[in-house]
């Protein structure tokens, strides 16, 4: 029977327990309002994808219960439902645990900062402060704390059109660049031939041998085809005479000019034996130094650095045919195989060579390509606006000449400026294959990884199309808006950008209104992107007029700018306007 009253009494005890806390529970939820918030920034902004908030709470004295704990869970409201960013723990003096501790007597203060990734139907919501309090057993919710109004989305503005490049050159120039006029299409080439007239020393007659020489009948046989070809034009013939760098230089001189002559002479007669008629150039030089360097050059005589010094000390020909002589045993070898190969007469026939009409090649491309040779076959496909016309020539291009890369490069370009990026994908990485960490393709896989905004790989891939072409800097651009590094996009993006609306948007970003309004005035196509920008920076710098005009021109341009801009906090202070009503109805 006592231990039947003793457990009432326990009973008891512990029902006034809970009723006492359950009390102190609701005290604090009544004073809930004695605690204070600051939001920073007061309206959100979406940047690098995401919602950051950071927000600071002062909690007076007397209010933490000593045994309490509080979680509080900032929240995202939109249309599409609730978005929670992390929970942060506060707790009494008495809580054993290891959240931030705040004090019954003197209050404390709290720092938080929390992300989520930015959807759309956050432009449109509120951002409130869910908070459940718990003494012991018992918990009690608090009514929601609003801390804010909306997402600025203007980031997500970002125009995400990376730019692909075609490839039109087989290899890198001397300085290591990848050049589009290597290997480009040329209608006219230049072409030549070159032949010589070896002389005796000291004489300028022209010997039978030397006219009967195999190089001297090809050099005629090559001037009379050119002048008679239909896809060939002789542009002319020149006469180059030469003494050799040895003896007096005025003995050199009068020797080289009767060689011209004697040259001039054989040259005239086969011109007209063969009914051909051209310009002739002639000309001598005193003695051939640069012959002279270039065959030093490329001889195996002893001694010749030290002779190719003596020609960059010296200027002075006799200085330098007497230092030369100095050296004994290289000169000796100097006067047998050099110096007889100076004594000439250099006979130098141009010629242009005529490709085919850009019509001749338009019709090959589609009816029989292989007739085309690489650099035929890629132009071909500039001569037409036509996408799909140029996709049927590219195709055709990794049929003919399936180990170039180009063909399935620039197949690649052309499905994805059509929208088809999983193809484009198929399409570079072949060309990836064949010519491996070749620029232009690295650039054209950072596209399709831009366009799939995997933002860290695109990066690398740009970083390694280094001297691809200036679409790479605007590729970058892009990338670094979408990081949220706007002051960095800005120096990708510079003056003359092609896309004048993402360099607008990284300065409006960096809070450069004038210098975005400066950009945007630039812009020789004026889309609803170009004035929808120009409506933002007027409706931050207060220019009423501005703002509705080009709000109205956006509009006009795309209507999907009207349903943008209802929520466009951007224009918060206009949603009551009449005149800003009146554009969006």
């Amino acid at each position: 029977m006592r231990n039947f009253k003793f457990n009432y009494f326990v009973l008891f005890i512990l029902s006034t327990a809970v009723l006492m806390g359950c009390a102190s529970l609701k005290k604090m939820k009544k004073d809930a309002g004695k605690v204070s918030y600051s939001v920073v920034p007061e309206t959100l902004e979406a940047h690098n994808g995401k919602v950051d908030v950071s927000l600071q709470g002062r909690i007076p004295g007397k209010y933490f219960l000593k045994k309490a704990t509080i979680v509080a869970t900032p929240v995202l409201k939109t249309p599409d439902g609730e978005k929670f960013y992390e929970p942060y723990i506060l707790q009494g003096e008495s809580v054993k645990a290891n959240n931030k501790v705040i004090s019954y007597t003197d209050g404390g203060s709290v720092s938080y900062k929390g992300s989520v990734p930015f959807e759309y139907a956050m432009r449109k919501s509120e951002l409130i402060l869910k908070i459940r309090a718990s003494k012991g057993a018992k918990s009690l919710d608090f009514e929601p704390v609003k801390l804010a109004n909306g997402v600025i989305a203007t980031s997500t503005l970002v125009d995400n059109s990376p730019v692909s490049i075609l490839g039109f050159q087989k290899s890198k120039n001397t300085t290591g660049i990848y050049d589009a006029t290597i290997d480009k299409f040329q209608r006219v080439v230049p072409d030549h031939y070159v032949a010589d007239l070896i002389y005796l020393i000291n004489s300028s007659e022209v010997r039978g041998k030397e006219m009967s020489k195999e190089e001297i009948k090809q050099l005629s046989q090559y001037i009379t085809e050119a002048y008679k070809a239909d896809r060939k034009e002789l542009k002319g013939v020149e006469v180059s005479a030469y003494a050799s760098p040895d003896g007096k230089l005025d003995y050199n001189t009068n020797l080289s000019q009767k060689r011209q002559g004697s040259a001039s002479k054989v040259v005239e007669k086969d011109l007209t034996k063969n009914k051909v008629q051209t310009d002739l150039k002639t000309k001598y030089t005193p003695e051939d130094w640069d012959g002279f360097k270039e065959m030093m050059q490329k001889s195996t005589i002893q001694d010749k650095e030290l002779i190719l010094r003596v020609l960059s000390m010296y200027s002075d020909p006799e200085v330098r045919e007497r230092e030369i002589k100095n050296l004994s045993s290289a000169f000796t070898a100097v006067a047998n195989d050099i110096l007889p190969k100076l004594r000439r007469s250099k006979i130098t026939a141009s010629v242009d060579l005529i490709g085919r009409t850009d019509d001749e090649i338009s019709n090959l491309a589609i009816s029989d390509p292989s007739k085309l040779n690489q650099a035929e076959l890629l132009y071909a496909a500039t001569l037409t606006t036509n996408p799909q016309v140029q996709k049927t020539i590219y195709t055709s291009f990794t049929k003919v000449y399936a180990d170039d890369w180009r063909g399935y490069n620039n197949l690649g370009n052309v499905v994805f400026n059509l929208g088809d990026a999983s193809s484009a994908a198929g399409y570079f990485e072949k060309a990836d294959k064949l010519d491996p960490k070749n620029p232009i393709v690295q650039n054209n896989l950072g596209c399709i990884e831009l366009k799939k905004k995997n933002l860290a790989k695109a990066e690398e891939l740009f970083g390694a199309a280094t001297g691809a072409g200036k679409e790479v800097n605007e590729n970058l651009g892009i990338v670094k808006i979408m990081q949220g590094q706007y002051e960095t996009a800005t120096k990708y993006l510079t003056e003359g950008s092609q896309s004048v609306a993402n360099r607008a948007l990284a300065q409006l970003l960096s809070n450069d209104n004038n210098g975005a309004l400066r950009t945007l005035n630039t812009a020789t196509i004026e889309s609803g992107r170009i004035f929808y920008l120009k409506a933002i920076v007027a409706a931050r710098t207060a220019k009423t007029s501005m703002l509705y005009e080009n709000l109205g021109n956006a509009i006009k341009k795309d209507a999907a700018y009207k349903q943008l801009a209802k929520t466009d906090l951007e224009f918060a202070k206009y949603f009551e306007d009449q005149n800003f009503k009146l554009i969006l109805n």
